[in-house]
């Protein structure tokens, strides 16, 4: 390695580490890297030139070795969610099917707005040793790989063809991931030959560099029109996404509220923005929300959506919100602010909320606005209490998750993702505290849950060690993806884990079910081809990965099993049956556009299929 006193001779491998080591961040006025080091799975692709590079700077970007490329994707996403999008992890994997298993991953994160950095192998600018082992030949193109598929699921992309690429990209890349607007992944494709390329980098360009997340100052006239579409509003509602969260306006949210009387409702990357039992606190909206918040939303004249993506969980597929209530989007970014017509205020949520606030000054909404929707929330209090009681019926997620939250610590942190859990937790989950509920549902993705556990706990280890991580996961789940049950045993990174089976994936049975259909492919027992009914044994399963596990046999036992959960040092797998036809939450919920058949054989998909449309009368067509 050469150097002069200006420049320093560096690979592009080293050049991309040693830049990453020297980005910081000032978080409440403490000064931390930004990059939290990093997921790696080596292969041919990346071992070579940027494993040699990692290898000398693990003491300031530690790498985690996964199990899974889509699992570490999973991981470092949920590690950038539990910093509030203030710090991220890069992936790295190899040329080939080991950057292809990221794309699921890059998908979660682009949906839920979250910053990760791939470093991903890719083949050879040359092209001379063409075609290479796991190359894809594109006879009319032959620049076109596995990487290009990652344009559609990323914020940025950039393939380095020579070394110099990369004092332009690595920045452009951080600022879209640090950036509340255009927050999301970015993917840097790394050609084997290139990454072993020197250059003679600008010493300045390793600089250390301390980075603040901009806070956007909305436009004043935008502000008084919200502000005086507020006045005017008898019935307005507030709506608290996940940017509430990720521009730490809590406080400012919780101080607006308090001061207008205004109602508040979360989506589901807004959970924990209140606390359950606030009194403005009216519950969650949507599909697989509580009746208390779908009641006034269909009641609310003016709704102001704060830091929200307004997702079709979210608006009921646009059916919660009467035909003649208006909008406003309080958002950093403009596509979100501005949907189905809303008055816009692009902007920092904090900044937009103390503004709005100091326009309305004195006002505040009518006493029987707000007494109304508390007496919503005290009904659906009650449901909650009874749905998530034991002993009221089968074994139920509502049960296991009652009892959790019943035992936990109110700073423990909460991860579910697919399947029925994620509406489970978010109807029947009383927030003991802020920012502790992390419900994966921008994409939905089965097998977030463990992955993301333990990129959770990474972070949780970090800044509340003390505290527990707790994975909500179902059967289908689990068997998709568990092997970072392993990763957290081999990292001391402990997870609770919650293993609720009800024999496949019931939740789609329930639609299926719900829409007319019969119960086919997805309960084991449905299944036509399993033609050998076995059962797993999850226990077993989770111990031979190197966990503590145990199994219950029902909600009444979960007491004890889950204090010695608390109690244990390893990660700890409660497995537990739960009924896949009887316990779900049958309240609470909107009605959600999916397709049904027109033409069917059927008379029950008939049926279910017209009393599907009968409530399409209250969908707001984008305006």
């Amino acid at each position: 390695m050469g150097h002069s006193a200006e420049t320093v001779t560096l690979t592009t491998a080293q050049a991309i580490v040693r830049y990453l080591a020297n980005q910081w961040i000032d978080i409440d006025g403490v000064e931390t890297r930004i990059c939290g080091g990093g997921f790696g799975i080596f292969g041919h692709g990346n071992v070579t030139c940027l494993g040699e590079a990692l290898y000398n700077e693990q003491d300031a970007l530690p790498l985690y070795r996964g199990q899974n490329e889509q699992g570490m994707g999973f991981a470092a996403a949920a590690y950038a969610k539990a910093y509030l999008r203030r710090r991220f992890m890069f992936c790295t994997a190899s040329a080939g099917p080991g950057t292809a298993n990221l794309l699921t991953a890059a998908a979660l994160a682009h949906a839920n707005r979250l910053p990760m950095l791939m470093l991903c192998g890719d083949t050879f600018i040359t092209r001379l040793p063409d075609p290479v082992l796991q190359q894809l030949e594109h006879f009319g193109d032959p620049t076109f790989g596995v990487n290009d598929a990652f344009k559609a699921v990323t914020r940025y992309w950039d393939r380095i063809t020579h070394p110099a690429q990369v004092i332009q990209s690595l920045p452009a890349a951080l600022a879209i991931m640090l950036d509340p607007a255009d927050c999301g992944p970015a993917f840097l494709g790394l050609p084997q030959d290139v990454q072993g390329w020197t250059y003679d980098y600008p010493r300045s360009f390793f600089d250390k560099r301390v980075h603040r997340i901009r806070r956007q100052m909305p436009d004043s006239a935008e502000v008084a029109d919200a502000v005086a579409l507020l006045k005017s509003a008898k019935r307005p509602m507030i709506i608290a996404g996940g940017g509430v969260q990720y521009s730490g306006a809590v406080a400012e949210l919780t101080a607006f509220a308090e001061a207008t009387g205004i109602p508040v409702v979360e989506t589901i990357a807004g959970r924990a923005n209140l606390v359950h039992d606030h009194p403005l606190n009216i519950g969650p909206i949507g599909v697989t929300g509580s009746d208390s918040a779908n009641t006034i939303a269909e009641e609310a004249d003016v709704i102001l959506a704060v830091g929200t993506r307004l997702q079709d969980f979210t608006t009921g597929s646009w059916t919660a919100f009467s035909h003649d209530a208006k909008l406003i989007g309080l958002n950093a970014a403009r596509h979100d602010a501005a949907k189905h017509l809303s008055a816009t205020v692009v902007g920092d949520a904090t900044l937009g909320l103390v503004a709005l606030q100091q326009g309305l000054s004195s006002y505040r909404t009518t006493e029987s606005w707000t007494q109304r929707a508390q007496a919503e929330r005290a009904k659906w209090n009650g449901y909650v209490a009874e749905n998530t009681r034991v002993g009221n019926g089968p074994a139920s997620y509502a049960q296991a998750i009652g009892e959790v939250n019943r035992l936990c610590h109110p700073r423990d942190r909460i991860v579910a993702a697919a399947g029925g859990l994620p509406a489970e937790v978010t109807a029947n989950w009383k927030t003991l505290d802020i920012g502790t509920v992390d419900v994966e549902f921008g994409f939905s993705c089965m097998g977030y849950e463990i992955a993301g556990g333990w990129g959770a706990r990474i972070a949780q280890s970090q800044k509340e060690p003390e505290r527990d991580t707790i994975v909500f996961t179902g059967d289908g789940s689990y068997l998709l993806m568990n092997s970072d049950i392993y990763s957290s045993v081999l990292t001391e990174k402990k997870l609770i884990i919650m293993v609720l089976d009800n024999g496949g994936f019931a939740v789609i049975n329930k639609l299926q079910n719900n829409t007319g259909n019969e119960s086919f492919n997805n309960l084991i027992a449905d299944t036509p081809t399993a033609t050998a009914q076995v059962g797993v044994d999850f226990e077993a399963h989770a111990r031979a990965m190197g966990a503590d596990a145990e199994t219950v046999s029902s909600p009444a036992e979960l007491e004890a099993a889950f204090g010695r959960a608390q109690a244990a040092k390893n990660t700890y797998v409660i497995v537990m049956k739960v009924d896949p036809y009887e316990g779900w939450t049958t309240q609470g919920h909107t009605w959600w556009e999916v397709g049904t058949p027109h033409v069917t054989t059927s008379d029950k998909v008939r049926k279910a299929h017209l009393d599907q449309e009968a409530t399409r009368h209250k969908q707001r067509n984008g305006v």
